[in-house]
């Protein structure tokens, strides 16, 4: 995480505040505008490295900078009308417009350089459709050369992390553009606060995508979920090609997880599969640009996310995916007229409504890891027991673990959990009987990072590994103790008329309760005596004066 790199995060907020000083004080536009920067530079990183990697195999690779560009608005012009507006690509590239004059620089990015990114899948594609709106808006030429030298560090210093460190060059960049992006939830953008990369290491590990999976997640803001599935898949893949003495030489990262390089092990048939399998959607529109550019800036080239309002009746997707990894909102209602009438629990609670819509999105046999605020866990509402006993009964419950308080910190407090189940009974079919035969619930007590405001890095890995090697090897025959940190609990004790469907882990949790000693209050009394005057004899002690000291004494001979 960048909190453990001090020079990484001095770049980051060095970009931050020569935004803020250049007029461009609302988090979500600085945020917006240097993404687009971002975006530039990575586009022209990637473009050069999948050059050399097809020179190196002998393969032929078309660069995107390849040729002239004409603007869309001229395309339809005769040839010889369209020559005095095309543009050579090779000067759209980073590594040509950063050696340009102030003045010039600016108005190359403005009027060539973002209209071809905005083009840049092609006039049909999602991403040029969603990005038909979007702006340019940095206003000063000084502004915009500052930014770029800023950037071209921040990249150093993560090239650099990535040597030393171990860590693949996109996991850092990753945490780069959460950075940025937190600065919404900072601001109060909409509730909207970023999951932590680690935590969502943790749900592609439990849930296991493979490659041919549908994957979706129906509240992506951006992508960050979409991203966990398609880097935990290309690593299995890797996995596979590598023998025995590579395999042993791969170092976990910070918080224990394996992940290769995104390119590693993916064949070019692989790569379209793994890109059409992945959809995301959100009800913001510029979170839908920025989740759009973090999948292009981590080699998904047209990535599947788009603006809709999943819990609306615009929305009619139902029984599709394989896989569901989410964050939905967790506050907030939704207008009641609004909701989908395939939606069958009476309520306008997001986090309520976003749980069932997963449980209709996945296929049958699809599972689904999404997190909540623990309230839903116990909630007495009927809406939150319905959709706990359509948890239950309609679906094989696997696993509740909840998580300490501080894992969302600074952006939130609130405590949550992670339900992990896969869909055995459609909404419409007769239920023969309850799918769930077990629960596994787990306490998370630490996830390798301080839980206050600052989440500093601690040593070792916290409980994450531990929950991903129990999940995997949990036994309802074994795994009996409720004094433990993990247990099962057969579904129906879950049921019963005493537990009404509650979820919650303490409900079941039998608490130890360690007998402690304490020493006699006249030791106790004698302890602080020594404390202020020091080893002396009992009778150079009647001498002492002080008044704490006497007044020690006195409690002493009080209390025997």
């Amino acid at each position: 995480m960048l909190q453990n790199n001090p020079e990484l995060k001095s770049k980051i907020d060095q970009l931050w505040n020569k935004f803020w000083s250049g007029g461009i004080s609302n988090p979500l536009t600085a945020i917006e505008q240097i993404t687009y920067l971002l975006f530039m530079k990575r586009l022209d990183e990637l473009d050069l490295k999948r050059q050399a990697d097809a020179e190196f195999i002998g393969e032929k690779y078309t660069s995107k900078f390849e040729g002239k560009w004409v603007p869309p608005e001229h395309r339809d012009k005769p040839k010889r009308d369209q020559k005095p507006f095309e543009v050579p690509k090779r000067s759209l590239r980073w590594s040509e417009f950063k050696r340009m004059q102030a003045e010039e620089m600016l108005q190359h990015v403005q009027g060539k350089v973002f209209p071809f990114l905005k083009d840049l899948n092609g006039t049909e594609s999602n991403f040029t459709h969603h990005m038909k709106n979007a702006v340019f808006i940095i206003p000063k030429p000084s502004l915009l050369v500052e930014a770029v030298k800023t950037i071209d560090e921040i990249f150093e210093v993560m090239e650099k992390d990535s040597q030393e460190n171990g860590q693949a060059f996109q996991d850092i960049q990753g945490d780069v553009y959460e950075m940025l992006l937190s600065e919404i939830a900072t601001a109060g953008k909409n509730g909207q606060f970023r999951t932590p990369r680690h935590i969502i290491k943790l749900m592609a590990d439990l849930v296991q995508p493979k490659l041919g999976h549908k994957i979706a997640d129906p509240a992506c803001g951006s992508g960050g979920f979409l991203l966990g599935a398609y880097q935990y898949i290309v690593t299995q893949l890797a996995l596979k090609s590598l023998k025995k003495k590579e395999k042993d030489a791969l170092k976990p990262d910070e918080d224990g997880f394996i992940r290769t390089s995104l390119a590693a092990g993916l064949t070019e048939k692989a790569q379209s599969v793994l890109t059409a399998s992945l959809h995301g959607y959100d009800i913001d529109a510029t979170m839908v640009r920025l989740g759009l550019m973090n999948l292009m800036m981590h080699g998904i080239d047209e990535p599947h996310i788009d603006y809709k309002d999943t819990l609306s009746k615009s929305y009619t997707e139902e029984s599709e995916y394989d896989i569901v990894m989410a964050n939905p909102p967790f506050t907030g209602s939704i207008d009641k007229g609004d909701i989908n009438e395939n939606l069958s629990l009476g309520t306008t609670k997001t986090e309520l409504l976003f749980v069932e819509n997963i449980y209709r999105l996945l296929k049958k046999g699809g599972t689904a890891c999404v997190i909540v605020p623990q309230g839903v866990l116990f909630g007495s509402g009927g809406a939150f027991k319905t959709l706990r006993q359509l948890l239950v009964e309609r679906c094989d419950l696997k696993a509740v673990i909840t998580l300490p308080s501080g894992v969302f910190k600074p952006y939130a407090g609130v405590s949550t959990a992670i339900l992990l189940f896969t869909k055995v009974w459609g909404p419409k079919d007769k239920l023969d009987k309850p799918a769930t035969e077990n629960v596994w619930f787990y306490e998370m007590a630490a996830d390798g990072y301080s839980l206050d405001d600052k989440r500093s890095k601690q040593e070792g890995y916290g409980d994450l590994q531990d929950i991903i090697a129990r999940y995997h090897g949990r036994n309802a025959e074994t795994d009996t103790d409720r004094t433990a940190k993990c247990f099962m609990v057969p579904r129906t004790e879950i049921a019963d008329e005493k537990n009404n469907y509650d979820l919650s882990l303490s409900r079941y949790k039998t608490d130890v309760f360690e007998e402690v000693h304490y020493d006699a209050p006249g030791v106790i009394l004698d302890r602080l005596i020594r404390a202020e005057v020091g080893d002396v004899d009992e009778a150079a002690l009647s001498m002492v004066q002080s008044g704490i000291v006497r007044e020690l004494l006195e409690l002493k001979g009080m209390v025997g």
